[in-house]
Parts: structure tokens; sequence; C-alpha cells
């Protein structure tokens, strides 16, 4: 009997490259559970995810079996013989690492997979909010032209500042794309990014970051030591009148903090694609017309997606193959060599 590979979620656009990746290697299974019981009782003798050895997952599987936090991971340890997760997107906040990592099981993600797609959009909410057109064009649709845009309210890009938390795959190809206008680039990461243009200048805190930015832009995995790490401080070091961009993960930025310094003006605007309950969009958000808000799409395009998948998909056929899989997210990467099929 072949080792099962459970798919937690829907392949889209690599359905022949699928049957190709696995064919005599694994049998593939798709999820059929509408609810988190029923997922981990299935895992057992006759159960329809009997023999699954790995799982490919989207964050939409959550609408049926919720997100994998720890109690569901130590069930799963206890019920099955999963040992990889292939999480099908760079961010992977909605797995319990530290509980994969006490259990044994290991959790490989997809960073670069959609850095181009993720760096045009965030593009997109810095131009809109310094001069906003999300609004323009709202205008245009309900039929009042120009009302209520205000050219004097609105600023150009030429010259300004751009300050990058987390200068990784997407954060370096945004500052790629803002240097053209041309743009300063100063950015803030764990440590002195290597191999970088000349033009990016690292600065040694996230306090001098905010003081010298007019743009402030996130590009930070969340994890323990990121939530609510741009919170009032941070805000308020900003320049009066700056723009705040996140298209990382909503929960980095402290949502009230955020809220307050745009309605006394500290924050001209913000542009998000992220936030902290998705798909719950705090209310008060909509009443700032110069905002730029987007659903969390900014990842998504027909490219970034066929290679998101791939790469999810290869590092479960390396796991079947090997044993050890690619992409393995940072917390577990000294557990390499401690996993089993």
């Amino acid at each position: 009997m072949l080792p099962r590979v459970l798919l937690c979620g829907e392949i889209e656009c690599v359905q022949d490259e699928l049957k190709e990746m696995f064919h005599g290697i694994a049998e593939v299974i798709h999820l059929v559970s509408e609810s988190r019981s029923h997922f981990l009782s299935s895992f057992g003798p006759d159960g329809p995810y009997e023999g699954t050895v790995a799982l490919y997952r989207l964050d939409e599987s959550s609408e049926f079996i919720g997100k994998f936090d720890a109690p569901l991971i130590h069930a799963l340890a206890d019920t099955s013989m999963v040992r990889w997760i292939a999480q099908s997107s760079s961010g992977y906040d909605a797995i319990d690492v530290q509980a994969c990592k006490e259990r044994g099981i290991m959790v490989s993600n997809t960073p670069g997979a959609n850095e181009d797609a993720t760096a045009t959009a965030t593009l997109y909410l810095m131009l809109s909010c310094l001069r906003h057109f999300s609004m323009a064009e709202r205008s245009l649709r309900s039929g009042t032209w120009k009302t209520p845009c205000n050219s004097a309210q609105t600023h150009d890009v030429t010259g300004r500042t751009l300050g990058i938390f987390g200068l990784g795959r997407i954060g370096l190809r945004f500052a790629r794309l803002a240097h053209a206008f041309p743009m300063r680039i100063v950015y803030f990461s764990r440590r002195k990014a290597e191999s970088v243009p000349d033009w990016c200048e690292y600065v040694s805190s996230v306090e001098e970051l905010c003081k010298q930015a007019d743009v402030l832009s996130l590009h930070v995995p969340l994890n323990q030591s990121t939530a609510g790490m741009i919170g009032e401080k941070e805000i308020r070091t900003l320049r009066r009148g700056s723009v705040l961009l996140n298209t990382s993960r909503g929960r980095i930025v402290d949502q009230e903090a955020m809220i307050r310094a745009l309605e006394d003006g500290h924050l001209s605007s913000v542009g998000l694609d992220v936030y902290p309950d998705e798909p719950h969009v705090d209310p008060r958000l909509l009443t700032f017309p110069q905002c730029a808000l987007l659903p969390h799409v900014g990842g998504d395009s027909a490219e970034s997606d066929r290679i998101r998948e791939l790469q999810a998909l290869r590092n479960l056929r390396a796991f079947v193959l090997g044993g050890v899989g690619e992409d393995v997210v940072s917390e577990l990467e000294t557990e390499i060599g401690n996993s089993t099929t």
C-alpha cells in the first residue's frame, strides 16, 4: 500500500502536475470532513485518511476543521502517521509550530512564491494612499466626479523616504520597485541583510526606522515576537502625516493605536491588505475615505498561485521520497533529520 498524501484544500492550477509528481510513490486523497471531530477521527483503521503521512494545507480548510492549533496538532499526532504539513502560502501563523515541534511534525511553507504579487500590491497601496486614487475611483463610480477629493491633501512619491520593516524577498522586491521613482529606502530586519543594493540603508532599530520614514511598510511574519510590534509608541514615532502599509499580517499592528492615529491625523492614511480578525474588518476603518483597503488579495495572481501550489507539492514529494522535505519553516530548521515517515 502506497503512503497517502491528504489535500486539505483543492489544487486549482497544477492538477496535471499533481498526478505526475505522485504517480507510483503516493496516493493523493482529498479532504471530505466537514468538521474537526470527523477529521481527527478519520485517520484510524478503515477511515478515509488511513495511512496518511503528509498534508497539503490551504487556509481555506479552516472553515471545516479550524486552524491547526495545539489541540489539533496533538490529536493528529496521537491518531495518525502524519509527520509533514506543507502549508501552501508563505504565512503559516495558522499552524502551531511549537506543538508540531513537540510532536515531531515538520512544517514547510512557500517563501518567495508570491513575492512579486505581494510587492506590486504594496506598491498599489502606497500610491493610492499618497495620491488618494482609491477614493478618486470611488467618487467617479458614485457619480460625484472628483468630490470629495482634494489635491492639496495628496502627495507625490518621488523623494520620499520608504521604511521597510523586514527586508526579505517581498520587502526587497518592493524596495526595488519603489527605488525607481526614486525613493530613499531605509530598512530594519533582525540582522543586516547581505547582498542588497547599496541604496538600501540599514538602521539599527524599529524606532530609528519610524523616525526616518514617510511611509512605513511591514514585511515580517507573524509570531510571538512580532505580534503587536507596531504599537502606540512606534506609530507616534512616525512623522505626523505618515503612511502605514501592511500586507503581512494584521496582528503585527496594534489596530486600536492605528485607528486613534487616523482619527487625530497623525497618520494621513493606511494601506491594508490584512486584518487582525479576517474576514471581519473593523467598521471604523471604512470611515476614512483616504485609506486603501484590500480583502487579503495581495499575494493572489494566476502566476503566483501556480508557483505556490507547485512549491508546496514539491515539498511534500521530497518528504515522501526521502523523509525530509524542503522549505522548512525557520522555527523547525534545527529539527531536520529528526522527522521520519
